[in-house]
Parts: structure tokens; C-alpha cells; sequence
């Protein structure tokens, strides 16, 4: 059963007992790592950060689809962008931040990270 995706989404990990993570906490981890890059404003679909900190960071998932296959994942992300950044070194940052900590938080091999750029936000500090 080790590096199995059961029918309900969630990655068992072999141990002493089980662990299950679910696809929703592995998009979760991913949008909280790339909302930490400089010039990613959110994710697309999700609310901006000062709502995150007062509404929760149930929401932080939205704009990332999780793909689990065995131990390896792929993972699509729809960021919002802060005007004055360049994107291709942006999305650069992203997704070696995300590789990372999705990596270093599941065990996972994180084998793909997708950026697509739905949006620019010019209300960013980078005026």
C-alpha cells in the first residue's frame, strides 16, 4: 500500500501506522511557499493576503491542482503577480521554493511545478 493515492485523494505513507496526506494540505503547503516568494501577490481564485490573515488560510489551496502519483506529485499553480517583477525569474523562485517545501514538509518527490500567471496585481508596495 506504500506510495498508494487512495480513492479519496489523500497519499498513504508507510510506517508504523499510517499517514494520509491529503491532496487539498499538499496545495495548501504549496500556496502558503510560493505566497512567500517577493512579486507573488496570491493565488488566483484565493483571497489576497491581508484577508488570509484575518479570515484563516482555509482558502490558501485555491489556484493549485495536486497530481499524486505514487510518491511523486505534480503540482499546477495559477499565481497573481505584483506589477515591476520580472516573471520568468518570479516563477523561477516559485517554483524552487515550492519544490522545496512541499518536498521537505511531505516526503513527496515533487517532479513538476506548473506556473501559469492569471493576473497582475497593482496594488502591491512595488508601485
Amino acid at each position: 500500500m506504500e506510495g498508494k493515492k487512495s480513492a479519496k485523494g489523500k497519499k498513504n505513507i508507510q510506517g508504523p501506522g499510517s499517514v494520509k496526506i491529503a491532496d487539498e494540505v499538499v496545495g495548501m503547503i504549496a500556496a502558503l511557499a510560493a505566497a512567500e516568494v517577493e512579486g507573488v501577490h496570491g493565488m488566483a481564485g484565493d483571497v489576497t493576503r491581508e484577508l488570509l490573515d484575518k479570515v484563516g488560510v482555509k482558502a490558501a489551496g485555491r489556484g493549485v491542482k495536486v497530481d499524486v502519483d505514487g510518491k511523486q506529485v505534480k503540482l499546477f499553480m495559477s499565481i497573481v503577480m505584483e506589477y515591476g517583477y520580472n516573471i520568468p525569474t518570479t516563477c523561477q523562485k516559485v517554483q524552487d521554493k515550492v519544490k522545496t517545501t512541499v518536498e521537505n514538509m511531505t516526503g513527496l518527490e515533487v517532479a513538476d511545478v506548473s506556473v501559469k500567471i492569471s493576473g497582475i496585481s497593482v496594488s502591491g508596495k512595488n508601485q
